[in-house]
């Protein structure tokens, strides 16, 4: 997925794992931890936090994201990633422990064009739910710029400029209007913290400096508009908010690849919900699914709005957003 200094480390670990290394003693116990659990990225996020706390200065100089040079590595990058897995074993057992926090900035270029189709066709403003928001970065999707082959969305003065598109663009010249946006997540990060900054920064890829580039901008735009978060399970939330119909308003419910982190019972309620809720909307009071997730070797972008209840794939692209296809 687009990052080898990941990839030669976890193949290292790998095999470190195999010879019961640092690696192995890191790892116990989470053998048979779900395959959609994440576990590499749980590892390798906890490893990146040492490096952007300072705590690690060995492995820095190999991490593009603490300055380090892009492309090294061999046997002094193991060496040190060793090191540090070593030095700091009681604690990334500690980091492993918690849930993976990618609020992907990029990925709202593959949303927008589900945000606009049900603006366009509603005619009415948006109200935003969103579920597993983590910062509430995406939350704020409409307060980014958007460009594609000189047509353009969004804040003019954005610092956020997203133009991962490839072939069609969805309609840029349509305009919407978010009047009322909330999120929720079973442990919100605060996108105005030291801590927040480090725990968001810490599970994207450190030589992925677009990424990065992207995420550090959107958390100064984060800083200037807040948007609120709950701390609360998906299900509850979704029970509470999915009920309220709000006249004159578009509601949606959107989601990026979260629901691979539910149990099978709460996607089961989750979508149960959803679909009550579409099923008690009007032409004044419209409902929308949109939701970005895993299909294969890369995302799927669905859009369900009532009434009539017309579902439909309205774009694929690749999972963090890039090299968006628009197919409505």
């Amino acid at each position: 997925m687009g990052s080898r200094l990941y990839g030669d480390l976890l193949e290292l670990a790998a095999t470190d794992v195999e010879d019961g290394g640092f690696a192995a003693r890191i790892l116990d116990g989470h053998g048979r931890d779900a395959p959609d659990s994440a576990l590499a990225l749980r590892f390798m996020g906890g490893v990146h936090r040492m490096v952007l706390e300072g705590r690690a200065p060995e492995l820095a100089r190999f991490y593009p994201s603490a300055g380090g040079k892009l492309g090294a590595g061999g046997d002094e990058l193991w060496a040190a990633f060793a090191t540090t897995l070593g030095r700091h074993a009681d604690a990334l057992r500690d980091l492993i422990d918690l849930r993976v926090q990618t609020n992907e900035v990029g990925r709202c270029a593959a949303l927008i064009g589900g945000f606009l189709l049900v603006a366009q066709q509603t005619r009415r403003p948006l109200r935003i739910l969103e579920i597993g928001a983590a910062a509430g970065l995406n939350l704020r999707w409409d307060r980014y710029r958007y460009e594609a082959r000189g047509r353009t969305w969004g804040d003019s003065e954005s610092l956020v400029r997203l133009c991962s598109f490839d072939g069609d663009i969805p309609a840029l010249q349509t305009s919407a209007e978010v009047v009322d946006r909330r999120g929720c997540d079973l442990s919100p990060v605060d996108p105005t913290s030291e801590d927040g900054r480090i725990t968001l920064h810490s599970y994207v890829w450190p030589d992925q400096l677009a990424r990065i580039r992207h995420l550090r901008l959107a958390l100064e735009v984060a800083r200037r508009f807040p948007v609120p978060v709950d701390e609360e399970d998906a299900v509850a939330w979704l029970e509470q908010h999915s009920r309220t119909r709000r006249e004159g308003m578009a509601t949606i419910v959107f989601h990026s690849i979260v629901m691979q982190y539910l149990t099978p019972e709460d996607r089961t309620r989750a979508r149960t919900l959803i679909e009550q809720a579409g099923a008690r909307a009007s032409p004044d009071a419209p409902f929308a699914w949109l939701r970005m997730e895993p299909s294969g070797d890369e995302a799927e972008v669905r859009l369900t709005l009532w009434p009539p209840g017309t579902d439909r794939l309205v774009a694929r692209s690749g999972f963090h957003g890039d090299a968006v296809r628009w197919l409505a």
